[in-house]
């Protein structure tokens, strides 16, 4: 019987350990602890829900980017955080998805597919949200490690680990969506373009080569699809955004 995870010696086991999803989770631990520090020495005590400390550490400002050419805007967002429970909930579900999601793909694509998962739910934002209302969180990212569960939910439909995943990733992102449309306080367009992210990138990026053998043959046609797709969003999104201002 395949062993989707196969044995490894201590020393590999070591090397295949979640350290991107670490350093995505130290950055906005550093970035969070620096905001609440610049809250403090303005003589306040939650320098994270500051609108001038939001802006200055580089959450999205769609008027920053039309006008100033922010365009770091798109990424910075990912790891600002408004408030404790914000960045409690993020941290908490970065760390319990990320340890199980960048072992099964690997270290450079759960970068990529994290990165770009916030670029795109960034992208989104900017060109449908609130001009003037400032965003931030890996919430965007987040999502895209929810779909990219879904997509290995349809590599790999007879792994228990992955299809259990798959299960409770596919009603949590419906919860979410669902939930957000009555919360007014939360970019729906953000989350919707982090998920619509981490179904480009999945298709997009594939799996190691070491569990082909479990794989579901999936149509090529897709990974081509989801490469015009992605190519469209970003500069539909660029051009409607700017076509705003």
């Amino acid at each position: 019987m395949y062993q989707f995870q196969p044995k490894q010696s201590k020393f590999k086991q070591l090397m295949s350990g979640p350290y991107v999803m670490y350093l995505f989770l130290a950055i906005q631990v550093i970035i969070f602890a620096l905001m609440e520090l610049s809250g403090v020495l303005k003589g306040t005590f939650s320098g994270s829900t500051s609108s001038a400390t939001l802006y200055k550490f580089g959450a999205m400002y769609p008027v920053a980017v039309t006008d100033l050419h922010h365009f770091w805007r798109f990424v910075t967002p990912i790891f600002v955080h408004i408030g404790f429970v914000h960045f409690g909930v993020n941290s908490l579900t970065l760390y319990f998805c990320g340890r199980i999601l960048e072992p099964l793909i690997g270290h450079w694509r759960f970068f990529v597919l994290y990165l770009m998962s916030g670029i795109l739910g960034n992208l989104l934002s900017f060109a449908f949200a609130n001009p003037v209302s400032l965003s931030a969180g890996a919430s965007t990212s987040i999502f895209g490690m929810f779909a990219a569960f879904l997509i290995l939910g349809r590599m790999y439909p007879n792994q228990p680990l992955i299809n259990q995943m798959y299960q409770n990733m596919k009603l949590l992102i419906i919860m979410n969506l669902v939930l957000n449309l009555f919360d007014s306080s939360v970019d729906i367009w953000g989350h919707l373009g982090g998920a619509i992210g981490g179904v480009i990138m999945m298709l997009l990026l594939d799996v190691p080569k070491r569990y082909k053998a479990a794989q579901t043959e999936m149509n090529p046609h897709f990974r081509i699809l989801a490469g015009i797709v992605l190519v469209f969003m970003i500069v539909f999104c660029l051009f409607y955004g700017f076509g705003k201002a």
